[in-house]
């Protein structure tokens, strides 16, 4: 089977992570080129301020090496009401610098603020009922979610996909649904993710079947199930068991990539798949992995 689906890399993959670690990752000038030889179309932006931050000089930069640009990760503490005006700006912002580089077609890619609430990153990927939200906490956390998603769209045009992510308040398959179904459909789409999808105990092709109407952007992330028993046997924190490796290179953990590419295909999915790899600052040789997972998409049709 040979597929028509776009892929991208995104910097998260060459260690340009949204959170506060040590180590310092790649520059965005060799971020591109190598994504750009490793066989890649797209990418994400990253970080705000890691890319050019004016239109016409990202433009240039992508244009440069022939990459376009999807969308933008922008973490909000969506639990506390406190926090939604100050994410709202943001990603305006955002929205704005996607829309006047790359057009309306970008995304806004919404998630918690993942890795700040020091039990659900403790047990990434081992997510109790009772470490969740409480029902109000919820209506919070949604209506924080409407908002922003709504600023977004009508300021800019662009539309918002939330990103579910282990070490964040929307990890588990029950807490998916939960986020699906407090959110204005015609405002926010779902990111599937399929490494945070099954480290957070759950199936990306279920996650498939069940929102394909609101499955907007994809993201394509191995799982390693033997790193994750290693984190819950010596209760590793979600940091170290990504440091572990427990986001493999495509091909090598338990994600059925073929099987999700032709439910993707038979949902009628046509946007990007966007490969991600997360790493900590200065591990591995992401270079290499970018191109061992670009050959393992084409080995697939992909």
């Amino acid at each position: 089977m040979t597929y028509t689906f776009r892929v991208a890399n995104a910097p998260c993959s060459w260690g340009v992570l949204e959170f506060d670690l040590e180590g310092e990752a790649a520059g965005y000038e060799q971020v591109l080129d190598e994504i750009a030889e490793t066989g890649y179309a797209g990418t994400e932006l990253g970080d705000w301020g890691f890319m050019p931050t004016d239109p016409a000089t990202l433009r240039a930069e992508l244009d440069r090496r022939g990459l376009a640009l999807l969308a933008a990760f922008v973490p909000v503490a969506l639990s506390q009401a406190d926090q939604h005006a100050a994410g709202e700006e943001v990603a305006v912002r955002t929205a704005r610098l996607l829309a006047d580089t790359a057009g309306p077609e970008c995304f806004i890619v919404l998630a918690d603020d993942n890795g700040k609430v020091p039990l659900r990153t403790q047990n990434a990927g081992r997510i109790t009922p009772e470490m969740g939200l409480s029902d109000a906490q919820w209506q919070v956390f949604a209506e924080g979610a409407n908002r922003i998603a709504r600023a977004v769209k009508e300021q800019t045009g662009l539309r918002t996909v939330f990103h579910h992510h282990c070490a964040g308040y929307v990890e588990t398959p029950a807490e998916i649904d939960r986020l699906m179904a407090l959110t204005d459909p015609s405002l926010i789409g779902l990111v599937c993710d399929t490494g945070h999808a099954m480290f957070g105990g759950g199936d990306p092709l279920e996650l498939l079947r069940r929102y394909p109407d609101r499955i907007w952007h994809v993201h394509f992330k191995d799982f390693d199930p033997a790193v994750a028993e290693r984190a819950k046997a010596e209760n590793w924190d979600y940091f170290d068991a990504v440091r572990h490796g427990v986001f493999c290179e495509l091909g090598k953990g338990a994600v059925d990539f073929p099987a999700v590419a032709a439910e993707m295909a038979k949902i009628g999915y046509n946007g990007w798949i966007v490969v991600e790899q997360d790493v900590l600052p200065s591990m591995g040789q992401p270079k290499e992995s970018a191109r061992r997972n670009r050959e393992y998409l084409r080995s697939i049709g992909i």
